[in-house]
């Protein structure tokens, strides 16, 4: 049963909640004879997995494709999609795909990222932390205050920040150096913040990587203006660290259909079979069953 657009928006909260990425679609226009109507909705999960409706089966493969492009870009994209030999034309921000298996009309779907906040995570309940909290998700960051006996610092996380006022201090930044966190940082002056990172136990390299006392040096004096400062150094050093190595562009994989010759995404929801050993996609149900009845004479397409 197709999802209704109220449980699509509660899945949609769902997956957020839990900082999963996605990507909503949306038919923007739909010429007859379309299945899909202007309005319809559905997700699509870094699986592949579609959930709603945006067309039927071959609609979905074009879906499925750019939808993962999109979240490899993390830019949206206006995908067209219209009958004819397989073929694509692209211009900033849209793209344009020709399948001969539609049997006729045209669609225009809107793909949207929905990609999480990076993640800081701040050790303290002190008015600094709170003005982290405030502060940093007015510039796209999600800030999770926790305590430096609880912090679980991962290695895509964007930051921690130790503002605890002298509070488990020490187990909090050990595991955030042993996790490869980007930007470390204590909130404390010169004298203490230099005793406690002599105390770490880890590499003087990675002692070395500490923000103390954290924050750009602009004269801070409030909470707010303090954690403003770190916000500030933060967002320098994620630059940095953008321009020094930028992220490679990661193109989802992607195969032939045999029969028709649309390029399919390789990836388990799309439809497919496994044939001498190897796993062959299909764009569409009909292509898969025209395949199995006679798999020879697409051999050499292979």
């Amino acid at each position: 049963m197709t999802p209704t657009a109220d449980s699509l928006a509660a899945r949609a909260n769902e997956l957020a909640s839990r900082r999963e990425p996605f990507v909503h679609a949306i038919v923007v226009r739909a010429q007859h004879p379309t299945s899909a109507h202007a309005g319809d909705t559905a997700l699509i999960l870094p699986s592949g997995e579609i959930q709603g409706f945006v067309g039927g089966n071959c609609v979905e493969s074009s879906v499925r494709e750019y939808s993962l492009r999109v979240l490899a870009s993390q830019e949206p994209l206006l995908l067209r999609i219209i009958p004819g030999e397989p073929s694509r034309s692209a211009e900033e921000g849209a793209v344009e795909v020709s399948n001969p298996c539609l049997s006729g009309g045209a669609i225009e779907i809107f793909l949207e990222p929905h990609i999480p906040a990076p993640r800081v995570l701040v050790v303290g309940t002190t008015p600094v932390a709170q003005a982290l909290e405030t502060l940093g998700s007015g510039v796209g960051l999600a800030v999770e205050l926790t305590d430096g006996e609880s912090a679980a610092p991962r290695a895509d996380d964007a930051a921690l920040i130790v503002a605890s006022h002298g509070k488990a201090e020490e187990a909090a930044l050990e595991a955030a150096l042993r996790a490869g966190v980007p930007y470390v940082a204590l909130v404390a002056s010169s004298t203490r913040g230099a005793a406690v990172l002599e105390s770490l136990d880890v590499d003087p390299w990675q002692r070395a990587r500490v923000f103390t006392p954290a924050g750009l040096q602009l004269g801070a004096r409030t909470p707010g203006e303090i954690a403003l400062a770190i916000l500030a150094q933060l967002i320098q050093e994620r630059a940095k660290s953008r321009h020094a190595a930028p992220a490679p562009a990661t193109v989802p994989a992607t195969a032939i259909d045999p029969v028709c010759g649309m390029t399919v995404a390789a990836v388990e929801a799309s439809l497919q079979l496994e044939h001498n050993g190897a796993t062959v996609y299909f764009c569409s149900s009909g292509c898969r069953a025209a395949f199995r009845k006679d798999p020879e004479r697409y051999a050499l397409t292979l």
